[in-house]
């Protein structure tokens, strides 16, 4: 691309840009609310923002080395336990099931004692294995990672108004962040998902994702002051786009090869690129227009 192009197109995004960027902010500012309406009423339905898996509210799990039909043993267990999930594991090279984990809030013997009557064989030590976790120890282990969480948040504002020490700049980073991980939070909720102790960490891995274009952005508008406010929009969005997208890619390609593997690792990597598609949104309409606003009144 010559330079006159290149200029052409900076002309351009910016006669877009600011024309458009303050009736675009109305868009993030209904989304985020109908987020944390969402999940509010989320609360008040499950006494929690979140479904929580046996990791979290404590249960058993059993693993059996053994090829199953998933949907037949899902539909003989519904009737005969009230909370569970049933998982295959599958070869990573060759794909086919070679397991199969259930998990429940149900106790060991009854588990076993259900797994054994439909599979027609005794489960022991060497076909199958048992795990059983108390609801207190997970009530425990689920707090420490709510505190975690938050004390990262809050962290991570600290630093950012270390950083930029201007009000305005600082909390749109802030905003971003938050925005980013109370949509991603809705939309799992709406579709159902259980979060494991693992999906946890994954948007603790979110809080990092969400903020490393915000910053790069922000100190782009404010400290490059020899360009005009729209080139220095351009050249930002060129390179955070450039990261964001190589980081769904990334991930997208991580989910892809765990899919049926390991439902571990495809609960973090599903909620990373739920989030990071959030950033993508956040970033460039939420902050840049935040930022663009401040600097032009400024």
């Amino acid at each position: 691309m010559t330079e006159q192009e290149e200029t052409t197109k900076k002309l351009d995004f910016g006669k877009l840009h600011d024309k458009y960027y303050k009736h675009l902010l109305v868009l993030p500012a209904i989304l985020i609310l109908v987020s944390l309406i969402f999940l509010v009423n989320f609360y008040y339905e499950n006494g929690d923002i979140i479904k929580k898996d046996v990791s979290l509210t404590g249960g058993t799990t059993i693993t059996v080395s053994n090829e199953v039909n998933i949907p037949e043993l899902n539909e003989f267990l519904s009737s005969r336990l009230e909370d569970f999930s049933v998982r295959g594991v599958s070869d990573l090279r060759t794909g086919e099931q070679i397991a199969f984990v259930v998990q429940t809030t149900a106790d060991v013997n009854t588990t076993r004692t259900l797994l054994e009557e439909y599979l027609g064989y005794e489960l022991t030590e060497e076909n199958s294995s048992t795990e059983f976790t108390g609801s207190s120890l997970s009530s425990a282990f689920y707090l420490q990672l709510r505190f975690a969480i938050i004390l990262s948040f809050i962290l991570m504002a600290v630093v950012v108004f270390i950083i930029f020490r201007t009000f305005v700049p600082s909390l749109a980073v802030v905003l971003s962040a938050f925005a980013d991980i109370t949509m991603t939070l809705a939309l799992v909720d709406f579709l159902g998902w259980k979060i494991s102790s693992a999906g946890i960490v994954a948007f603790l891995m979110l809080i990092g994702y969400s903020v490393d274009t915000d910053i790069m952005l922000t100190s782009r508008l404010l400290k490059r002051r020899e360009e005009s406010i729209n080139s220095r929009l351009y050249s930002a969005f060129k390179t955070g786009i450039t990261m964001t997208l190589t980081s769904i890619a990334a991930v997208v390609v991580a989910l892809i090869i765990t899919s049926g593997f390991s439902d571990i690792l495809q609960q973090i990597f599903s909620i990373l690129t739920i989030g990071l598609a959030f950033d993508i949104f956040n970033t460039w309409i939420t902050n840049a227009g935040i930022l663009k606003w401040y600097v032009e009144k400024r």
